[in-house]
């Protein structure tokens, strides 16, 4: 089987090399998803002299990838509120940016196989419910009659959110990144952090490449690379770097029947549409931490057997191209968002464990406003660092790779 390895289905192109300020209100770390969102929000809002800064190209890390699951389907309040506020950010979208970003609203299935399962799944959709979401519990026939790729007499019960769906990546972090240097940004490309000067128990200026900015205020949204530079300033974000592949079929000229994104929950096992193919992953339990980024096959023959169970006619096809990234996840899987008790004026939006484009626009508001001074639509305590004191040294081990 010959798949060849992409990075960008939609690629971003850089613009040239903008001329790195000597001193800035507010630096942020990180062209992604997160620190394009952060950065537009700021500036929407008046905060001037901001520059965003980027180790390679816009998008580079796990962002503008081919595509990503937009929904609010979550077990606890504040990553429901976060992936609320961003699904209705994504439903105007189009409108605000005059950006077509591919949005399906296809809707998510998420699977049962077992008792537990099924318990959880029914206390989520509960959950979600009370706040305002679209989630209702179905049969395994009725599982099926959805997505007809599925076997129902492996199911017990699925969920299914209508409102959800995807999106393209690379296009929400062009149309962020375009609309924020309108507003007067200065996005740094080819542009790395060196050292962050925090003397004091502040942040005074940060070391680059391409020399020096001195600001009172970073803000860390580097992704699987911010446990390193939170260590340059003193700051502890633990995050193991943990490789995920997807592998998108041939286009066909019959395209296959449109699905939910659907999500086996004993497995992992994950398909969706991809224009006229389909786009096939699992999060690969065998993976070791790491920065690889390298495409290989480790992970199919964990998929195939899943697709024989839930999904038998999805085992075992061939693939034309295919994609590795890294996954940024925190002990609990939860993201890390908020300031510094330590080192003031240091910030951070990170560790999204895989939900950070489903939740990037919601959270560059609460970053805006965490910023501001100002009250937010959520009380962001619950996804602060200081939840991991104590794991420093096991993440510090995982970051020599």
């Amino acid at each position: 089987m010959q798949t060849k390895h992409v990075d960008n289905v939609v690629p971003l192109a850089k613009s040239p090399a903008a001329p790195l300020p000597a001193e800035a209100d507010v630096v942020i770390l990180g062209g992604g998803i997160m620190g394009t969102s952060i950065a537009f929000h700021l500036a929407e809002a008046g905060v001037r002299n901001i520059v965003l800064i980027e180790r390679n190209s816009l998008g580079s890390g796990s962002s503008a990838k081919p595509l990503g699951g937009v929904r609010a389907t979550f077990s606890d309040p504040g990553n429901i509120r976060l992936g609320q506020r961003s699904l209705e950010a994504y439903e105007r979208f189009s409108e605000k940016f005059r950006a077509d970003i591919g949005l399906r609203q296809v809707g998510y299935l998420f699977l049962c196989r077992t008792q537990a399962e099924l318990f959880e799944v029914e206390e989520s959709t509960h959950i979600q419910n009370s706040l305002g979401g679209s989630s209702r519990m179905v049969s395994p026939t009725e599982a099926q009659r959805i997505n007809p790729f599925l076997d129902p007499n492996a199911l017990l019960g699925a969920s299914y959110s209508p409102r959800d769906g995807f999106a393209e990546p690379s296009k929400v972090v062009r149309a962020y990144a375009e609309a924020a240097r309108e507003l007067g940004v200065t996005v740094c490309e080819d542009t790395e952090v060196l050292d962050i000067d925090a003397g004091h128990g502040a942040v005074r200026e940060v070391h680059t490449n391409r020399g020096p900015i001195r600001t009172g205020t970073v803000i860390c949204a580097a992704g699987a690379w911010s446990t390193r530079l939170g260590a340059m300033a003193g700051v502890h974000l633990p995050i193991q770097p943990v490789r995920r592949q997807i592998g998108m079929t041939p286009q066909r000229t019959s395209p296959f029947p449109t699905v939910p994104f659907t999500l086996d929950l004993s497995t992992t096992l994950y398909f969706h549409n991809y224009l006229n193919g389909m786009l096939l992953g699992i999060s690969n339990q065998d993976q070791e931490p790491g920065f690889c980024r390298e495409f290989d096959y480790q992970w199919l023959p964990a998929f195939n057997r899943a697709a024989e169970a839930v999904a038998p006619s999805l085992a075992n096809q061939e693939l034309e191209v295919g994609w590795a990234g890294l996954y940024e996840n925190t002990p609990d899987h939860n993201a890390m968002i908020g300031s510094s008790d330590r080192v003031e004026g240091f910030m951070y939006a990170t560790g999204f464990s895989g939900h950070g484009f489903l939740q990037g626009p919601a959270v560059g508001e609460l970053v805006r406003d965490m910023y501001l001074g100002r009250e937010s639509f959520m009380d962001p305590e619950q996804f602060s660092a200081a939840r991991f004191a104590g794991e420093l040294s096991r993440v510090k081990e995982v970051h020599i790779i």
